[in-house]
């Protein structure tokens, strides 16, 4: 514990808030209804709110700090306790139309405390204690109407000395291709210390992963509104912890706001943290929990997918009339209601062509998805089309053009970072577009934070160093294996996540380190409303028959997921089901041979096909009808069973 106690001063503590207080007093205690997780409040002798987070009564979070700071009010510090709520059961139920699970419940303890300052503005922090998930969020209280400004947050968690950690690396805006930088696209640091400086020193993105004593975490955000900012995590020496941060002062639309801002009563966006064993976060559903529920729009061409797409593979040259309409067939033969046609086909292919690729299309049941440049002046980005969509005048005139064509929907690409401007302009694309009913997948860009809920026409979002970086350059291709064996564990936790996987035969110039096996498990091991598939007609064409027959019906909503065994970048064997179908896959990330057992008892039937790797480029199949005891498994090979 990091503060005595001759350096506290004690919280006031009605007995009706009290849960599991030591003889004396020990803070405003806060529990979930199931009695693991914990977490005891307190204001140090400078009138800091903090908290220390006990999973099992064990400490899994020491001195961590709670609070904001106005333009010219501090509501850090100098606080005193003014009143506190008991608990307030929040018990809800919802729907998503795509991930790892259709029917979700949630189930807390909410909790409201409220600190008063000199200012006379009050700070309220809402505490949420589900089963697995530790939540909180503050709600500036004043004269209603008043403008204020939020400059910097005093959040930040106090991990116990033993945690090792899996981030990545927040990267410098407006450097790399174009100063297209920052898309949350660097290679994650793998079980470092907590305190270990950011290899590019602008701290990590979210989500991040903790491991303390038996307790795993899972750190990020949620329910990002438009007066808000992105946030990211930096270790700060006074704090001993990681400190939410805000964005580079570049990371905004050009001329408008960085900072949050907004008019009282002011509330933030919802930090989240999953806490249990390494299943229990893989499996939660916290990130869309606490996100806002889902806008009034008509949901009907809501469907997820696969899609075919050609630029990754065959890039610039093949985004053409000739190469779409093929890739329209292969969509079609692969029962696959989609195809993506990327950048520059206003110039290459035209408005008036496209049209005919549009109808041609519908006769197959496919859809049409087109690429379109976000960016105004904050990057040197020249694909188009660009600017098109800066205003809302702008956008929604291209939106209705687009529906007319019957289009159904975009991919955007190059955005400039977490700046409040930035993030509205985000929402502001995903609220127009929903009136088109076209949806919407973001590449170049920030981490969703639950927008899938808000926005049901936001089906995925790149926000990762997916396939495309491996077909660049071969060391991204040499760490692909523990690259894919860690995102189920990180990014892919709470929300969608645009990989464009699986590339069965072979990467013009590259080495693949990866078996065909192993690739054949990414579109199910991965979650994405639109699952853009990166693998071309030549190289389906070489796969068997039973290859192609499962790739047919892979679904995007799935009903329920469970982790059957992993570990973050080394293994993970993942079960989803659909109905009364399960898939289960599993991904080597290390360069040794593998011997895994596996237990299906939790299926009904045992009936199904495995497909595995037996040493060539082409995935072997057979049935199987029991509950399996050993596959084995290739370095960076993998397996997938239909059931």
């Amino acid at each position: 514990m990091k503060h005595s106690v001759g350096n506290i001063m004690w919280l006031f503590v009605l007995t009706t808030f009290l849960f599991g207080c030591g003889p004396g007093g020990s803070g405003v205690s806060i529990t979930n209804q199931e009695g693991t997780l914990r977490a005891e409040l307190y204001l140090d002798n400078e009138g800091k709110p903090f908290y220390q987070l006990f999973h099992k009564d064990s400490m899994v979070l020491d001195t961590s700090y709670v609070g904001l700071v106005l333009k010219d009010i501090d509501l850090s510090k100098g606080l005193t306790l003014d009143k506190k709520q008991p608990a307030q059961e929040i018990v809800e139920s919802y729907t998503m139309f795509h991930g790892k699970q259709k029917d979700i419940s949630y189930h807390a303890n909410r909790y409201v405390v409220t600190f008063s300052s000199e200012s006379g503005l009050l700070l309220e922090c809402h505490f949420d204690l589900s089963e697995t998930g530790f939540a909180f969020r503050y709600k500036v209280l004043g004269e209603g109407g008043k403008s204020v400004q939020v400059v910097e947050e005093s959040t930040s968690y106090g991990f116990p000395g033993n945690t090792v950690s899996w981030m990545q690396p927040m990267s410098k805006a407006k450097t790399g291709w174009s100063e297209t930088n920052p898309s949350y696209e660097e290679n994650y640091q793998m079980e470092i210390p907590v305190d270990k400086p950011s290899p590019l020193d602008e701290g990590y993105v979210y989500p991040a992963l903790f491991h303390t004593g038996e307790s795993w975490l899972l750190v990020s955000e949620t329910n990002l509104h438009e007066d808000y900012c992105g946030t990211r995590l930096m270790y700060e020496e006074d704090k001993k912890g990681l400190a939410v941060t805000f964005p580079q002062p570049v990371e905004v639309f050009t001329g408008r706001e960085l900072l949050p801002k907004g008019n009282l009563p002011f509330t933030t966006p919802w930090r989240i943290i999953s806490v249990g064993d390494l299943d229990q976060i893989v499996e939660s559903t916290l990130g869309t929990d606490l996100a806002a529920p889902a806008i009034d729009m008509d949901t009907t061409p809501v469907k997820g997918g696969l899609a075919t797409w050609s630029w990754v593979l065959l890039k610039d040259d093949k985004i053409d009339y000739e190469t779409s309409h093929q890739f329209i067939d292969y969509a079609a033969s692969m029962n696959w209601p989609y195809t993506l046609i990327d950048v520059n086909w206003d110039q290459k292919i035209g408005y008036d062509r496209m049209q005919e690729l549009v109808d041609y299309a519908a006769s197959k049941n496919v859809k049409v998805i087109l690429w379109y440049n976000s960016s105004g002046d904050w990057n040197s980005t020249e694909y188009t089309p660009k600017s098109k969509l800066l205003t809302s005048k702008d956008r929604r005139k291209e939106f209705a053009r687009l529906k007319e064509m019957g289009v159904g929907g975009l991919k955007i690409d190059f955005f400039g970072g977490d700046g409040q401007s930035m993030i509205a302009y985000y929402h502001g694309i995903l609220k127009d577009a929903a009136d088109f009913g076209l949806l919407i997948n973001f590449h170049g860009a920030t981490l969703p934070r639950g927008w899938h809920r808000t926005y049901p026409n936001l089906m995925t979002m790149e926000s990762i160093k997916g396939e495309e970086f491996i077909t660049f350059d071969q060391g991204n291709a040499d760490l692909q294996p523990s690259h894919s064996a860690l995102l189920p564990f990180t990014r892919n936790v709470y929300d969608p996540m645009d990989f464009t996987p699986m590339v069965l035969d072979s990467i013009p110039n590259i080495d693949r380190r990866t078996t065909t096996t192993f690739e054949l498990a990414l579109p199910i091991l991965f979650t994405s409303g639109i699952q853009h598939i990166a693998e071309i007609p030549q190289g389906m064409a070489k796969m068997p028959e039973a290859v192609v027959h499962m790739l047919r019906q892979v679904p995007v909503q799935w009903d329920e997921t469970k982790l059957l065994q992993g570990y973050p970048g080394k293994e993970v064997i993942m079960a989803r089901r659909k109905g009364t179908e399960w898939y289960v896959v599993g991904i080597n990330g290390e360069g040794t041979p593998k011997t895994w057992t596996i237990n299906l008892s939790f299926a009904e039937n045992k009936s199904g096909t495995l497909f595995y790797d037996d040493g060539t480029k082409i995935p072997a199949s057979k049935k199987i009808d029991d509950s399996l005891s050993e596959i084995q498994v290739e370095p960076y090979g993998g397996f997938v069973i239909r059931i």
